[in-house]
């Protein structure tokens, strides 16, 4: 195996005998030759919307698929077994309307690819479509087709959050396409492959604006909301993940049987949609970021679900308490298909739960765009008054690899007079801190999850219209921790809108030749991280 696609690639080059996620070879294996099956298959649905045939399913498809291959989401060998088989299926059903209608369907390569019949054929057929089997001669044209790979598998998650919530885009279901069969091309320069890089960027800001939309208008927009970190006696489900859906589903189905409901890493902020908050039983939140799960789900004395990603291998102590849903599996864990979370609430209910109450701390969450937005007035008067200095947006993803502590002791060492906004899992190394507020406003905004980083983008926009300055002019840096290819979707949006000077960390990707760094550097002057103290002198002086 060889898989670079997440920031705790080993020796910061690559996994080559077993992911530092967990994820076994043969998976791995599995996952390559999903990716080239899926670019064969959207070769195929290039070719039909220039012949005017669009197939809703092989859309939603290629985006669930797509998403199953992203970092610590799918690891459960029969599910890509099954994957592999309907994307060939769905492929073939396309290239007959192709063909009807006038269209290319001879491509040779992966449309024509046929999976082998049995596991360990299927494995090595894999072996032979990974990230160094290619082709692809320049280094730096090998680096910037992984980097759209990796965009798109991010796009595809957001899209997949999207369509569960009823939202979809024809022109984000056609770039998913066009990018994957682009990665077999041979006629493309680097230039070239810059545009696509960054044209990932603008998709992905159209997919997450419909996230956006699609999260605010079934649940209502975020409301500034304290959430404990204690635990209340009895019963108790805990839902770690994104997936708002699920988490509805789970109050709904818990209703009057005396189980509370407790949120673990990012879901932390579903505690702010009016639709879910209004729940009695649903009440607090336990444990911190994905990467300590195996700590602390083995002292959750309750069931727990795990909801599109993070997942790591369940320790024997609460493998038996663990379940998944939608596209998130691991062998031998329970899994939840058709949204029934009764054997969930049954295992719920036959273990102790809590013993008492205990009345821990609390945290905030819930300043949305449209909450910070809301009191704009009073942000741009503290700006003017000089009460508010700079702002920080503190952001990302968090994880094991040491170095992080950076992000804690950085917005630890942020003047008083700053304000930290921050999004994703990433700030669980600093999020139960009292930084106090300058006015009124708190000094830490939780803005939401790694999903709502396009609500970090409008307040951004929003406030350089407010003092008619682009984005880049505004007292405003980014200190953004990174780890899998929804951070690398989210980073080329950024760029994408010509965002400069970025501090990006803990490393950076191992994905990236230096020629690659260099463009980014020369035109966005990326940068990594060094220290909180050089850094905080660096940008206030």
């Amino acid at each position: 195996m060889f898989c670079y696609q997440c920031e705790q690639a080993a020796k910061g080059e690559g996994c080559t005998k077993i992911g530092v996620c967990g994820k076994q070879p043969e998976v791995a294996a599995l996952q390559d030759l999903l990716i080239y099956a899926l670019k064969g298959l959207s070769q195929v649905a290039v070719e039909g919307r220039k012949v005017g045939v669009v197939d809703r399913d092989v859309d939603v498809f290629t985006c669930e698929a797509t998403f199953s291959t992203l970092t610590n989401v799918d690891f459960d060998a029969e599910r890509f077994v099954k994957l592999l088989d309907r994307c060939v299926e769905l492929r073939e059903g396309l290239k007959a309307k192709v063909k009807a209608a006038g269209g290319k369907t001879d491509f040779g390569g992966p449309s024509d690819f046929k999976p082998a019949s049995t596991l360990p054929e299927l494995i090595k057929q894999g072996e032979g479509h990974g990230i160094q089997s290619d082709g692809e001669p320049d280094p730096d044209i090998h680096a910037l087709k992984w980097t759209l790979v990796f965009g798109l598998k991010g796009v595809a998650a957001y899209a997949d959050h999207a369509h569960i919530l009823g939202k979809e885009s024809d022109e984000v279901y056609a770039f998913i396409h066009e990018g994957l069969a682009a990665t077999l091309r041979t006629d493309l320069g680097l230039n070239d492959w810059v545009g696509l890089v960054l044209k990932c960027g603008e998709i992905n800001l159209k997919v997450m604006e419909l996230l956006d939309a699609a999260n605010t208008e079934t649940y209502g927009h975020p409301v500034p909301t304290k959430v404990p970190l204690g635990a209340k006696k009895g019963k108790a489900i805990l839902v770690s993940g994104h997936d708002l859906k699920d988490m509805e589903e789970i109050l709904k189905q818990t209703e009057g049987k005396g189980i509370s409901v407790y949120t673990h890493g990012e879901m932390l902020p579903t505690h702010a949609y009016p639709g879910l908050k209004k729940y009695p039983h649903f009440y607090g939140h336990f444990g911190t970021a994905w990467q300590n799960q195996i700590k602390e789900f083995a002292q959750f004395p309750g069931a727990i679900l795990m909801t599109t990603n993070c997942i790591q291998k369940p320790q024997e102590s609460y493998k038996d308490n663990i379940f998944t849903t939608g596209l998130v599996g691991w062998p031998g864990v329970r899994h939840i298909a058709d949204k029934d979370f009764t054997p969930v609430i049954q295992k719920a209910l036959e273990m102790p739960g809590f013993p008492e109450d205990s009345n821990g701390r609390a945290v905030m969450c819930g300043f949305g765009h449209n909450a910070v937005m809301s009191v704009a007035d009073k942000v741009i008067d503290a700006v003017k008054s000089g009460a508010i200095r700079h702002f920080f947006l503190v952001a990302g993803c968090d994880g094991a690899k040491p170095g992080r502590n950076y992000y804690t002791e950085f917005v630890e060492k942020a003047p008083k007079d700053t304000v930290v906004l921050t999004l994703a899992c990433g700030k669980f190394r600093f999020f139960d801190k009292d930084l106090g507020d300058i006015g009124g406003i708190p000094r830490l905004l939780d803005v939401g999850q790694c999903n709502d980083a396009y609500s970090a983008i409008q307040i951004a926009v929003a406030l350089s219209k407010a003092f008619n300055v682009g984005v880049n002019d505004l007292p405003l840096s980014m200190i953004l921790s990174w780890y899998e290819q929804k951070a690398v979707a989210i980073l080329l949006t950024l760029f994408y809108l010509g965002i400069k000077n970025i501090r990006l960390g803990p490393s950076l990707p191992a994905f990236i030749t230096p020629n690659v760094l260099d463009v980014l550097v020369k035109n966005f002057n990326i940068m990594p991280i060094s220290t909180a103290d050089e850094d905080l002198k660096a940008i206030l002086g």
